[in-house]
């Protein structure tokens, strides 16, 4: 059930120049609404006069002891240079849960599952990674980016599964695309799941295509609204347009225009 709930800013952590983590929580020690891998929350950001919409925030983590929620943001514009502005105490009015979730095998049985993320899509790999462990599953995390400083939350990452990574200058890991790394041919993956730069998901999907893997995205489009009344955030499929707000985020590879 979708809420408009206040919360309150616990910490901001400076990750770097480019990225800043949130951590909120309820103002009144209620329990957060359930939130699953996949989804994402409009935040209402104030006392920013060129940012007339709320923005699209996926969800990077769910502490359910803490009762914390944690965001992700990437500097881009004058919104969330604001939010990365944001100091503990501060009230943040959020929209929340919004989306579809990514689907999890009902069982373990071998599975060899893969989460790729690039920039700051390697967000909602986090929460799903630790909802994959939660439930038995030892995922592998592909993270890929421009620099060894762009490559987030490492450790983090590396409490659920073994972490693997690409830079593109060479600076950490391997050098390249995700879509080059050696472990792609040294594990056969039964599922992947992606979110990040399009042409990187593009890649990653015609990849899984080609070897006949399960494979689904989370689309990072504009969504203004959150409830497919704007239309900012429509994607092509094969059954039509639909708004990735409401129909998504999420989206097995099969139903997207991407794959012949």
């Amino acid at each position: 059930m979708k809420k408009i709930l206040d919360l309150v800013v616990i910490e901001n952590n400076k990750l770097n120049q480019n990225y800043c983590l949130i951590k909120l929580t309820t103002t009144d020690k209620s329990l957060l609404p359930d939130m699953f891998p996949g989804q994402f929350v409009e935040v209402k950001v104030d006392n920013s006069p060129s940012t007339y919409l709320r923005r699209p925030i996926s969800v990077n983590y769910v502490d359910k002891i803490k009762n914390e929620l944690w965001l992700l943001i990437q500097v881009i514009g004058d919104g969330t240079r604001k939010m990365c502005e944001w100091e503990a105490g501060e009230i943040v009015n959020l929209l929340l849960p919004l989306g579809n979730t990514f689907t999890i095998p009902d069982s373990d049985n071998g599975h060899e599952l893969l989460l790729i993320g690039g920039g700051v899509g390697t967000a909602p790999m986090l929460f799903l990674g630790a909802c994959l462990k939660e439930k038995g599953f030892k995922p592998k995390f592909l993270l890929g980016a421009r620099s060894k400083n762009d490559l987030l939350q490492l450790d983090d990452f590396a409490r659920y599964g073994e972490v693997f990574c690409t830079t593109e200058d060479g600076s950490f890991g391997e050098k390249g695309y995700v879509t080059d790394h050696s472990v792609l041919n040294n594990i056969r993956f039964s599922q992947i799941y992606t979110c990040g730069p399009k042409p990187m998901m593009v890649a990653v999907a015609r990849y899984a295509d080609t070897n006949k893997i399960n494979c689904e995205v989370s689309l990072e489009n504009l969504m203004a609204c959150g409830f497919g009344v704007c239309l900012c955030c429509v994607e092509k499929t094969r059954e039509g347009n639909v708004c990735v707000c409401i129909d998504g985020p999420v989206f097995n590879i099969e139903k997207l225009t991407w794959i012949s």
